[in-house]
């Protein structure tokens, strides 16, 4: 039985780009539904509609066919909720903007929701001392690691109390290192927030690690052709890496994902 309230619920979704005889079916027909606080990870081939999903999530795009709704639970008629956004979007690219400084790239969604100046530089700051980042809240990203930018982009990210968070290969660029690191910095924050997160990744660990589930995605069109529950209990660390089960779990899933990935 699936959740009766569920945050974010996709029905017969579908995308399609151009038209024919050009049209190119990128995406469906998919069903989704994510929990409240749930952690689900989206692993599948390249170009199997992963970003269009998150997209159509965020507002950015529209789907062809079939619906994605998210369940917010601000009152319909408060000013917050027409200014807000039910979901912020993380970035594989960061997606900050180089002439702010780190601090009013942190305090931007508050901006846009016209939180009081003080207010916003609370909270901004509040993030940035999570994050790491307090020392260089003056700073501009130019200056920053690439691995400090995306701090920055989950601190932009969570400073606005999302109901729901999307990233979008967030670590992709970062090195081996750097990766691990965030990810466990990551799996800290949000098992602390319990923030409902939907996270695309090409990298299977990355997503046994984080994630509550593990949908496999099949080659494009993209539909959800597999679900595994990594059966670690959380509160969980980076350690499970180590472990038989995770080892065994990542590589039945290369197996899901390899059969996928050969046609294309």
């Amino acid at each position: 039985m699936g959740d009766p309230h569920p945050k974010l619920h996709a029905t017969q979704l579908t995308r399609t780009f151009g038209r024919p005889p050009h049209q190119v079916d990128a995406l469906g027909p998919l069903e989704l539904t994510v929990a409240p606080g749930e952690f689900v990870c989206l692993v599948g081939p390249s170009g199997c509609g992963k970003s269009t999903l998150l997209r159509i999530a965020a507002g950015l795009l529209r789907p062809t066919t079939g619906t994605l709704e998210i369940r917010t639970s601000l009152p319909p008629d408060t000013r917050l909720r027409r200014a807000a956004r039910p979901a912020a979007m993380i970035f594989q690219d960061y997606g900050i903007y180089n002439w702010k400084s780190v601090r009013a790239n942190v305090r931007f969604g508050l901006d846009i929701q016209r939180v009081p100046r003080r207010t916003a530089n609370a909270r901004a700051d509040e993030w940035l001392t999570r994050m790491g980042l307090a020392d260089f809240a003056h700073a501009y990203p130019a200056t920053l690691s690439g691995g400090m930018r995306q701090r920055v982009a989950i601190a932009r990210a969570l400073a606005v109390e999302p109901e729901l968070l999307l990233m979008d290969e967030p670590f992709a660029a970062l090195d081996a290192q750097l990766r691990t690191i965030l990810q466990d910095e990551l799996l800290d924050l949000t098992q602390t927030l319990h923030t409902t997160t939907l996270f695309i990744t090409h990298s299977l660990e990355e997503a046994l690690v984080l994630g509550d589930r593990v949908l496999v995605m099949s080659a494009r069109p993209g539909r959800i052709i597999a679900e595994r529950r990594p059966p670690f209990p959380r509160p969980r660390t980076g350690d499970i890496r180590d472990t038989p089960e995770f080892t065994a779990l990542k590589g039945e899933l290369w197996e899901l994902l390899r059969k996928e990935a050969v046609p294309a």
